[in-house]
């Protein structure tokens, strides 16, 4: 772990500047790849900033109403810059609701889209397991193999780089299954499928799963998805030609 990175008199912290440098690195990927979709990669560029300026914005604010008893004695606290202060799904929710309402103000095709947006998923996500890693969170479970980590006071699956590996590995298909891609959404769900089925199989080793009726939710939901997305795949087979057939993949110009 290294939460804190010295770099002469100031101390950064490397987990969160982990996600920005992802973020930055996934959006020049995206537009450099959006043309292979039929998207403009100026629109791309904007759906990314609208939605990630609501989600931070969504993620603050729902920090601060799950701890509203806290802001409410310091409401200048709500506009600190300690950015563990985030509520992740609640700014998720809020960057997306804002990407699909820009997205369908602009009439952007769904699919194509979303297979425009998947490179620079696969590889954001890299960077959350590193910031992960960085951080401690996302801990795997005790465990006396040769290779445990020490963390927090117990020797353990060092999960953060099982999930790390996975999620470069899944990249590195993304990239090669773009170039061969067949029909459209076939990249975005061949991207979720490969990211549910390792989340399927690595929260196993995790150390701090949520565990409801004996299950945990997490490896619940991603057999779901992993399901939702291989129907998915099928179904758009079947509708769909190969791109640049008669039957088409949705692929075309996009409006400014």
């Amino acid at each position: 772990m290294l939460p804190v990175l010295q770099v002469g008199p100031m101390a950064v912290q490397l987990p969160g500047l982990l996600v920005l440098l992802g973020i930055w690195l996934s959006s020049v990927l995206i537009g450099r790849h959006a043309g292979r979709h039929g998207i403009d990669a100026d629109v791309l560029d904007r759906l990314l900033l609208i939605g990630l300026a609501a989600g931070v914005i969504g993620a603050r604010l729902g920090y601060v109403l799950q701890h509203a008893a806290i802001y409410f004695e310091d409401v200048r606290a709500v506009f600190s810059l300690n950015l563990t202060a985030f509520a992740a799904f609640e700014g998720a929710v809020v960057g997306i609701l804002a990407a699909l309402i820009y997205a369908q103000r602009k009439s952007l095709p769904l699919w194509p889209t979303l297979d425009a947006l998947t490179p620079g998923a696969a590889l954001f996500a890299v960077f959350v397991n590193l910031s992960q890693w960085a951080s401690g969170d996302a801990f795997g479970a005790p465990t006396d193999l040769p290779w445990a980590m020490e963390l927090w006071g117990a020797p353990r699956h060092p999960a953060q780089l099982y999930a790390l590996a996975a999620s470069i590995v899944i990249l590195l298909i993304v990239l090669w299954l773009q170039a061969r891609q067949e029909f459209a959404g076939q990249l975005a769900l061949s991207w979720l499928a490969l990211a549910s089925g390792a989340r399927l199989l690595l929260e196993a080793f995790r150390g701090d799963s949520l565990v409801l009726a004996g299950l945990r939710q997490a490896q619940l939901l991603g057999l779901l998805l992993l399901m939702a997305s291989l129907a998915g795949l099928h179904l758009l087979a079947r509708r769909q030609g190969p791109i640049g057939s008669s039957g088409g993949s949705g692929h075309g110009a996009t409006p400014n």
